[in-house]
This record gives C-alpha cells, sequence and structure tokens, in this order.
C-alpha cells in the first residue's frame, strides 16, 4: 500500500485536465497523476527517456526515436557494443547509453517487453505462415 501525499494543483485547470484524461483513459485521477510522478521522476533521471502509449500498453521509448527495449535488443545482439548499435539503429550514441542506463535499473521490465514482442512476432509469424498454407491449398 501506498502512502499518502497532498497534492493541490496550482490551477482549476490542471486539475480539469487531468480528470479529462484520467477519464478517457479510464483510470482514476490519482492514478493517473501517480504515473505522472513516477514517469516524471524517470525522465529526469535518464535524459532522452519518454513515455509512450501503444498496441501493447504504455512504455519508456527515447524521445524521437525507438522504444528502449527495442535498443536494448539491439544492444544484446551486439554484445553491448554501444558503437554498433547506434550505427545499426542510425542514433545518436547518447541515446544508446540513456537507453542502456535505463535498462540498467529496470532490467526486469525492459526484459518483459523483449519477451512480450518475441512473443508476438512468433504468433504473428505462425499465423502468417498458417495462412499461407491455406493459399497454397494444402
Amino acid at each position: 500500500m501506498g502512502q499518502t501525499l497532498t497534492f493541490r494543483p496550482k490551477s482549476s485547470r490542471t486539475l480539469a485536465e487531468l480528470e479529462q484524461r484520467a477519464k478517457r483513459a479510464g483510470i482514476a485521477k490519482t492514478a493517473l497523476a501517480d504515473r505522472y510522478v513516477e514517469e516524471g521522476l524517470a525522465m529526469d533521471a535518464y535524459p532522452g527517456i519518454v513515455f509512450r502509449d501503444g498496441p501493447a500498453g504504455r512504455r519508456p521509448a527515447l524521445a524521437g526515436g525507438p522504444d528502449v527495449w527495442e535498443v536494448i535488443q539491439v544492444l544484446l545482439d551486439e554484445n553491448g557494443d554501444v558503437k554498433a548499435t547506434a550505427e545499426y539503429l542510425s542514433l545518436r550514441q547518447g541515446l544508446v547509453e540513456a537507453a542502456a542506463a535505463y535498462y540498467a535499473d529496470h532490467r526486469e521490465q525492459i526484459d518483459d517487453w523483449i519477451e512480450t514482442n518475441r512473443r508476438m512476432m512468433d504468433e504473428a509469424e505462425a499465423a502468417f505462415r498458417r495462412r499461407r498454407t491455406i493459399k497454397k491449398g494444402g
């Protein structure tokens, strides 16, 4: 159970916007405010990291770039070589280092994203193969 934090927005507009966004997202405004605080702290701690929504959920990403899990997957494939990863992804080395720093402190979360996406790709490939078999008549 979390601890209580009293929060009083400076303006009624901020509270109204929070309430609107929470309603659209289908979550309590306190849960949304908590998410914003957590993500804001992470963005302060790891410059270059942002958070974005998508079909698979909310996840950390590089500002103007790929998701952190995508960068880390390549970094692991490149045996931790930041320069090779940056070249492969056409990113600045500093962005790869930002993803690596985030990963160092959130390894389980990012490993889960990697595994989820591998599983989704395997399922998509299996579905493609099944459809291809049908088209070939067999």
